[in-house]
């Protein structure tokens, strides 16, 4: 039976040491270390005492002639059946993301709710009170129901604050210049039928156009990570909310020179002339089809089917760049060939006509025929794509190139949608509104961060950090309650944020 020995020494300090009495003898197993005062000698006791509680075979019936009775209770001795599962928590899934918050800045806008909903945002997207309850639920966090309304028409007046701490963070930690960002729009419908000053029907990207919403439009950066996002009511045409979303970002982190990559929707040429007279560079998607057929020959005529062979144009929008694609032209020919399929039932069954397709005409005696100058127009049109510009002395291929990362913001609108489900909306009011848009917005800034790190989707890296449980023993003889991890893989503590 170890245990513990305290002896003095020559110098007047304590030698604390473990032994074992064998025969007539004591033989020393190990010693611990010399203390010279009271303080460091109750350390040497702890460090001994656990030694023996890991090392010896054999439980002592009297544990605390070997500890102490003072040192009894931080060894936890007990038996299996004085042992109660308690509650199991969610803990370290929010430890997690507080750290992903922490680390992308927006600790300094002081709001623990706002943390607290963002993260909450992340792991259950819920109305607000449910939100609370699932707070308490999981994470033992109480918040009152009305201090919570209460705050959420507050919260909109920090969106300058939190766009200035993500714009920071794509500075710091993606070699964001500033000198590109990338534009796009997306609506978000209610499940309502009133509107109102904010609230209104207007084209719907979820083809929901008879129930009022709101258009939301975001700025990222080449990885689609959100800089800023502007809202705006629900029939705002999306080309209009182009130039003063893409000013208030230059304005606001004061940006000199910016180039702004958009689709084709925000293409009009008094939007071109706003941005020239801004000293505002772009880059935006074109709708060839919409041009002349003699200029649609020439532009094929000029690249004929080749790839990174470029044709270029001086139009009122800008420079005209038309490039080729084979990968689109295989799916162009698709589409022209089920529109030609379509086109011929149509005209063999003219009375189950719904909507007549793009290559059917009819006649002044209403006889339906091939529209051969339309197949002849797509044809020509077949893997060719075009691109408006104002940018001198830049190769084809970059600008090329730049406009394909706009996929980033589709990504990111889609994460926003399905993961965080920014809709549906529980709120009517303007200002609580635009506090869901500001949480959203923070929980899709540590989406994208997240996954620039670990190469992993939301849905994966929830799935990894809520499997971490933590798990409340309940010692009845001790009357205490200890909290219990699981086991931490490296795999997941490399999840953590690198600062």
């Amino acid at each position: 039976m170890f245990r513990i020995r305290i002896v003095s020494t020559g110098s007047n300090n304590k030698a604390v040491q473990i032994v074992r009495k064998g025969g007539h003898s004591i033989k020393v197993i190990k010693h611990i270390g010399t203390a010279r005062n009271n303080n460091s000698l109750e350390q040497l006791k702890k460090l001994a005492g656990n030694f023996i509680f890991r090392n010896q075979k054999q439980m002592s019936l009297l544990p605390e002639v070997v500890f102490g009775k003072q040192n009894l209770n931080s060894f936890h001795l007990t038996f299996l059946e004085d042992v109660e599962i308690g509650k199991t928590t969610h803990k370290f899934a929010y430890d997690f993301l507080a750290a992903w918050y922490r680390a992308c800045g927006f600790s300094k806008l002081k709001e623990k709710l706002l943390r607290d909903l963002v993260i909450i945002r992340w792991l259950e997207p819920a109305s607000k009170l449910r939100s609370i309850g699932l707070l308490k639920k999981y994470f033992n966090i109480k918040y009152p129901k009305n201090s919570v309304y209460q705050k959420l028409f507050l919260f909109n007046k920090l969106k300058e604050k939190a766009e200035a701490t993500a714009f920071k963070y794509a500075k710091r930690n993606f070699n964001f210049t500033a000198s590109v960002v990338f534009y796009d729009v997306t609506t978000l419908y209610y499940e309502s039928f009133n509107d109102d000053e904010l609230r209104k029907c207007g084209f719907s990207k979820d083809n929901k156009s008879n129930q009022p919403q709101i258009v939301i439009g975001l700025v990222v950066d080449s990885y689609g990570f959100p800089l800023g996002y502007n809202i705006f009511e629900g029939n705002k045409f999306e080309g209009h909310t182009f130039i003063p979303t893409i000013l208030r970002v230059k304005k606001l982190h004061e940006i000199k020179n910016l180039t702004v990559v958009a689709d084709a929707a925000m293409i009009s040429e008094s939007n071109m002339a706003k941005l020239n007279q801004q000293n505002l560079n772009y880059i935006v998607g074109a709708r060839i089809a919409n041009l002349s057929i003699k200029t649609i020959e020439y532009i094929a005529g000029k690249i004929n089917k080749t790839e990174n062979a470029y044709a270029i144009l001086q139009t009122s929008k800008g420079k005209l760049i038309c490039g080729y694609s084979k990968q689109r032209a295989a799916k162009n020919r698709s589409d022209r060939n089920k529109q030609i399929k379509k086109a011929m039932y149509q005209i063999k069954y003219p009375n189950q006509i719904s909507r007549r397709s793009r290559f059917v005409q009819s006649n002044q005696k209403f006889k339906l025929s091939l529209n051969k100058l339309m197949v002849h127009k797509y044809e020509l049109l077949e893997g060719l794509k075009g691109y408006y510009t104002n940018l001198r002395n830049v190769k084809e291929n970059l600008i090329v190139s730049r406009y394909r990362d706009l996929w980033n913001v589709e990504k990111s609108f889609r994460i926003a949608k399905s993961d965080l489900l920014a809709r549906p909306i529980y709120h009517y009011k303007k200002e609580s509104i635009e506090s869901h848009i500001l949480i959203v917005f923070i929980a899709l800034c540590l989406a994208k961060a997240i996954e620039r790190q670990t190469n992993l989707s939301v849905r994966s890296i929830k799935d990894k950090i809520w499997a971490i449980q933590d798990v409340e023993l309940i010692d009845r003889r001790m009357k205490q309650i200890i909290s219990k991890r699981m086991v931490v893989s490296e795999e997941v503590k490399n999840l953590f944020p690198k600062l």
